[in-house]
């Protein structure tokens, strides 16, 4: 089995708090760059996008 390739977040900039994602199995996994192989959270590519649209909208909604 092969390891996730992991990818940082384009809004992380230059600092330490930052969002990493792997797409690994037919799965989407994230975790943060503090400790990048403690928690993983693991969710599929349609829950991960319902949650990303979701919060796109609250931030229009203001």
């Amino acid at each position: 089995m092969t390891a996730p390739v992991w990818q940082k977040s384009s809004y992380c900039a230059q600092g330490n708090s930052c969002v990493h994602v792997a797409a690994h199995n037919g799965t989407v996994r994230l975790t943060e760059s503090g400790d990048p192989t403690g928690a993983i959270l693991r969710t599929t590519p349609a829950a991960l996008g319902a949650l990303l649209r979701t919060l796109k909208e609250e931030r229009l909604r203001g």
